[in-house]
């Protein structure tokens, strides 16, 4: 596994490209969110999403999101009318994932088997702004949740200790206060809220 010490503010050109580097060669990697360190790999990566699988011990039925830079790639993943598509913009960037319906080119494999839903969360961390604009892609992501444990890891150090067998790299930003981004279900004419996290929605269901 390798590790990469990048600046929480203003993380270097040289070590972001090389973390995008295993990404694009299909690897699995740990980094900063606005809300904690969380797994990433690269949309149709077939053995990082394994490995993801295996070490969360997550079924079919789990819901993926992607962290998307901006609202504007979303259109190819989520389908949205114009006043989602309002709802969205007045709420990002945010420590919010917006449950959406998926569109046809979402793999079967990350959207929800059921529901054909995939969750939409576009962030204010410099470290993952950083590393979707040298991806010029979405990142799959999925919380730094470990089985038989209920809180998510928020030491760098410990990361390492517990998954550095397991993983390809991590980037190492420091300790991060570990909060849960608020989750909303837009597939419906009415928002609703699923979990209450570190972002307030209350405006979205007025």
């Amino acid at each position: 596994m390798q590790v990469f010490y990048i600046h929480p503010d203003n993380p270097q050109p040289r070590l972001i490209e090389q973390v995008a580097d295993l990404l694009r060669k299909d690897q699995l990697i740990i980094y900063p969110t606005d809300t904690s360190y969380a797994f990433g790999c690269r949309l149709g990566a077939k053995d990082a999403l394994e490995k993801l699988k295996q070490i969360r011990e997550l079924d079919d039925k789990h819901q993926f999101t992607l962290l998307c830079r901006d609202l504007s790639e979303i259109a190819n993943y989520a389908t949205v009318d114009n006043v989602q598509f309002k709802q969205l913009k007045a709420h990002t960037p945010a420590p919010i994932t917006f449950i959406l319906n998926a569109t046809k080119d979402v793999p079967k494999k990350l959207s929800h088997a059921k529901k054909k839903t995939i969750g939409i969360r576009v962030p204010s961390n410099a470290i993952a702004q950083a590393l979707l604009e040298a991806m010029d892609e979405p990142i799959l992501t999925s919380s730094l949740i470990l089985p038989n444990r209920d809180d998510i890891l928020d030491d760098p150090f410990e990361i390492e200790d517990i998954l550095g067998n397991q993983i390809d790299g991590l980037i190492n930003a420091g300790i991060k206060t570990t909060k849960l981004t608020t989750i909303v279900d837009m597939t419906s004419s009415q928002p609703e809220i699923i979990r209450q996290g570190a972002a307030d929605v209350d405006s979205l269901l007025r």
